[in-house]
Formats: structure tokens, C-alpha cells, sequence
């Protein structure tokens, strides 16, 4: 046996991490003497220089490696990325800011030698021996309700399908990543669910570590990103969820218009015209931030020349749609003599797929 062959990639999704790089790699090296291993430095573009500091440690020591992702965020795309990016065997996913116990990385690879069936070994702080360290209350609460979530979608009697921290064989991860949704950030979720046949998982105990560098990333878009993998997982087979995202947002823009005219028009005593001018303004402002904050969070634009390129082509684009409503809406009402309840959800519904196409294309697609 080749002594070189590579045993196992550790691929380690990061964003604004520089400070927590070079512990990361001593870390892995001292919990894996003796093991053939890579390091996959998975960046989004940091601004803090992260991709360098990685940089700097790999020009002397090849095991380490970065991708440096640029136009693209999120952490379960990172992590597909970097896993699909390697030709060891195995393939491990732990956080870069050094709050998962990489000493558990060799008892891991140790699994799938003494059970060969296995497919996936995890990281669990919800089995005896496990832990979640100095969460507060708070934590605990909102981890233990998106863990009953998350087993509502999954197939399999999980203890920590919320862990970010686990080893897959490189084989199976490749093999299921055309059908990963690469939504939000609990990539476990997305594999176990997107496998047509139940993987074979087994669970070792660690206990979640306090950061000690750099800022937390969990924040309420965070929180709903989770809620859309869920739903991903659950539903979008049947409606896609970035549509399912941008229609919802519409109806929430609806609310918005409706208010804005209530307050100018009633309120305010200003005329129709202006206040519906004012509030189809208000609105679609409304419905464009939202969207780029959270339907195209991937892709969402920065800076205010970007944004205000985004905002105007988002603009155009439900202008267009706009027409392409109400012709669709008169044409069925008046020449084929469609009731008009059904008239109007049929212009509403082609309004609609044509804004999120377009608006796909060239306001979230293009700059």
C-alpha cells in the first residue's frame, strides 16, 4: 500500500476567519499525526484577508489549500464545494472558528475501518458523552426547536441533524451533490435528506467549545435561512422555494402598497394618483431589499452602485410585468369570458413568474 495515498480531506468553510486560520491548521495537524490529510479552506471573499492568511501557510506546506469563492456565499455551498474538491477518500466538514473538537477526527476515520457499511460518521452533542458547552438558555431552546424540526423532514433517528460537524465518504458526497440544495448553512440536513436511500450514520460525542476569535455568525437571516432549507427539503419538488420566497415577498409588498396609499390618500388627504405613485414606489422598494437580502442571499448585491443598478432593473422588470398582468388578466375577462375572480389570479400568477424569471436574470444574475 502506498504510504502517500491520502486519508482523509478536512474541508473547513470560513468567512471573515483570519485570526482563527493558523490555530486551525496546528489544531488538525496535532489531532492527525500519523494520518495522510489535506486541508480545504473554504473562503467567501472575506474582507479581513482570510484567503491570504491561508495562503501564507500553504506556500510552505502543501497539505493546506484554499478556494477563494468570489460572487458566491453561503456555507452549505462552501462546504459542497470543498468536498467535491478533494480525492481522498474521506471527507470531514468542521467550522473554522475552532468551536468543533478536531481531536475527534481520528476516531471518525477509525469508524469506517471497524464498520465498512458506514457512510457518514457525526460529531453529536446531544448523545451521552456530548455536550453544548456554555450556551446560555436562550441557545439551548432555539437548538432543541430546530432539532424536532429538522427529524419532522429527515428519515432517520438522528440525535444532532443540526451538527455541522461530521465525515462522509468522498464517494457518497459526490454522488449526492447534484441533488444538494446548497441552501442555508446545515449541510448534514441537506445530505441526509437528499440521499434516495438512508444513509448509515453513526454518532461520537463531542462538546461545543466557546469561540475565542472573531464574531459569531449566527444572526435572524441565519435563522430563516434554516426554515428555507427546511422547506426545501419538505416541499420544493412541488414549488421551487426561491419562488415560493419571491412570491410571499410579493404579498408582503401588497400589504406594504395597500398601507402607504391608506395613510397618503386617507390619512394625509392626498390625491389618488400621487399616493398610488408613492406606494407602487414604496413597495417594489420594499419587495427588492427583501429579496436580495434573503430570496437571493447568495448572490445579493452590495455597495450603492449595485444596489441602485439592482433596484432599476428591478424596476423594468415588474414594470413589464405590470402589462403583462393586466393583458393577460383583460384578455381572459373580456374576450374569452373567464370569470373575473379567475381572470385576475391567472394575470397575478403570469405577473409573477415573469418578474421572478426576469428578475432572476438580469437584476440578481447579471451584475
Amino acid at each position: 500500500m502506498n504510504s502517500e495515498l491520502l486519508d482523509l480531506a478536512v474541508v473547513i468553510p470560513v468567512f471573515n476567519e483570519r485570526g482563527n486560520v493558523a490555530t486551525m491548521v496546528a489544531r488538525i495537524d496535532a489531532a492527525l499525526k500519523g494520518r495522510r490529510w489535506e486541508a480545504i479552506f473554504v473562503d467567501d471573499d472575506s474582507a479581513d484577508g482570510t484567503a491570504d492568511a491561508v495562503r501564507e501557510i500553504a506556500r510552505v506546506d502543501n497539505r493546506i489549500r484554499v478556494i477563494q469563492r468570489i460572487g458566491r456565499r453561503g456555507l452549505s455551498s462552501a462546504c459542497i464545494e470543498g468536498m467535491c474538491a478533494t480525492a481522498a477518500p474521506h471527507v470531514a466538514v468542521i467550522d473554522g472558528d475552532g468551536q468543533h473538537d478536531e481531536t475527534l477526527l481520528p476516531d471518525m476515520l477509525d469508524a469506517f475501518a471497524e464498520d465498512t457499511r458506514l457512510d457518514v460518521v457525526i460529531g453529536s452533542r446531544f448523545v451521552d458523552g456530548g455536550g453544548t458547552g456554555e450556551w446560555d438558555h436562550d441557545r439551548v431552546a432555539k437548538s432543541a426547536l430546530a432539532t424536532r424540526l429538522s427529524r419532522r423532514v429527515l428519515e432517520a433517528d438522528l440525535n444532532d441533524p443540526m451538527s455541522g460537524f461530521f465525515m462522509i465518504r468522498a464517494d457518497v458526497v459526490r454522488r449526492l451533490a447534484p441533488n444538494l440544495s446548497g441552501i442555508g448553512f446545515k449541510i448534514l440536513l441537506d445530505i441526509m435528506t437528499a440521499a434516495p436511500k438512508p444513509l448509515h450514520f453513526k454518532e461520537l460525542p463531542y462538546v461545543f467549545r466557546v469561540r475565542t476569535e472573531g464574531e459569531s455568525k449566527l444572526d435572524h437571516v441565519v435563522a430563516m435561512e434554516y426554515l428555507i432549507a427546511l422547506y426545501d427539503r419538505a416541499f420544493g419538488r412541488i414549488v421551487p422555494v426561491r419562488f415560493a420566497m419571491f412570491s410571499a415577498i410579493g404579498g408582503m409588498g401588497v400589504a406594504v402598497h395597500m398601507a402607504i396609499l391608506s395613510a397618503l390618500y386617507v390619512g394625509l388627504g392626498a390625491s389618488f394618483v400621487a399616493g398610488q405613485i408613492a406606494a407602487t414606489l414604496g413597495a417594489l422598494t420594499f419587495n427588492f431589499f427583501l429579496n436580495n437580502a434573503l430570496t437571493y442571499r447568495d448572490r445579493r448585491l452590495k455597495g450603492p452602485k449595485r444596489l441602485f443598478l439592482g433596484w432599476l432593473s428591478f424596476a423594468v422588470v415588474c414594470g413589464v410585468g405590470l402589462i403583462a398582468n393586466v393583458g393577460i388578466a383583460t384578455y381572459l375577462h373580456e374576450v374569452q369570458d373567464s370569470y373575473w375572480a379567475l381572470s385576475a389570479i391567472a394575470g397575478i400568477l403570469v405577473g409573477a413568474v415573469w418578474n421572478f424569471a426576469l428578475s432572476s436574470r438580469f437584476t440578481w444574475g447579471r451584475y
